[in-house]
């Protein structure tokens, strides 16, 4: 049996430098875990609380951005994870307005769709249209497939998901998208640079300690770069 760790850090992206590390088993569920643990223990231990998080899709989940958004306040520079766009010609949830004064959905053809407040899979909620609405629509075709009516899934978290939307359209949003490039070179350092290829210790508390050891060299590294100039030239009698 082979065992993967995940390697999870918490970079200062201006500076380059990295403020917390977590060893986690290698999924995608306990890494994004470990970056609520990370900004809690970094804003308790030092702190300091980020503005504004970037990331990839991985973590552009309702879950995870509701508890940025609502709970930290901390502004999402990740792209939103979708899974609702379609690409056979049928309506997808994007073609649905959703009205928030009345808080329910509105189709293509101008018809509601409510939902009964049952929460499934403990984070959805499903907004139905009429039956007799859907009957006699002239856009059933593009629509209902083979159900008797339309139904649209709402995440409990999609307000934060729409936050993060908007902010996907912004120049800050591009430039954080480029800053991450100083994310990707820790961890491509990581590898070529320091020889981490495989792990020298057993289990996750041994992967922990390699991953904050590795952590130290590169800080360390930053810090010598940016901290400490060559001697200057002698001057020439």
């Amino acid at each position: 049996m082979q065992f993967g760790y995940g390697l999870n850090y918490l970079i200062d992206i201006e500076n380059a430098v990295i403020v917390d590390v977590e060893a986690t088993p290698a999924r995608t569920y306990d890494e994004v875990a470990a970056t609520k643990t990370m900004i809690d223990r970094t804003e308790r231990c030092f702190d300091l609380k980020p503005k504004r998080l970037a990331a990839d899709t991985a973590y552009g989940t309702g879950k995870f951005l509701g508890w940025l958004v609502k709970e930290k306040r901390i502004t999402p520079h990740i792209p939103v994870w979708e899974k609702s766009d379609r690409g056979d010609g049928i309506f997808s949830r994007a073609d649905f307005i959703w009205d928030k004064r009345h808080g329910h959905y509105i189709c293509p053809n101008g018809k509601p769709l409510r939902t009964s407040g049952t929460v499934h899979d403990g984070r959805t909620l499903l907004y139905r249209a009429s039956k007799r609405d859907c009957d006699v629509c002239p856009l059933r075709s593009r629509c209902c497939t083979r159900d008797a009516a339309r139904k649209i899934p709402r995440d409990l978290h999609e307000d934060a998901r729409d936050v993060a939307r908007r902010k996907m359209k912004t120049k800050a949003f591009a430039r954080s998208r480029d800053e991450r490039k100083r994310v990707e070179m820790r961890f491509a350092h990581f590898k070529t640079h320091h020889g981490f290829e495989r792990l020298r210790l057993r289990g996750l508390s041994g992967a922990r300690d390699e991953f904050h050891l590795a952590a130290i060299v590169q800080n360390l590294k930053t810090m010598a770069l940016r901290l400490v100039w060559p001697p200057p030239d002698p001057a020439v009698a």
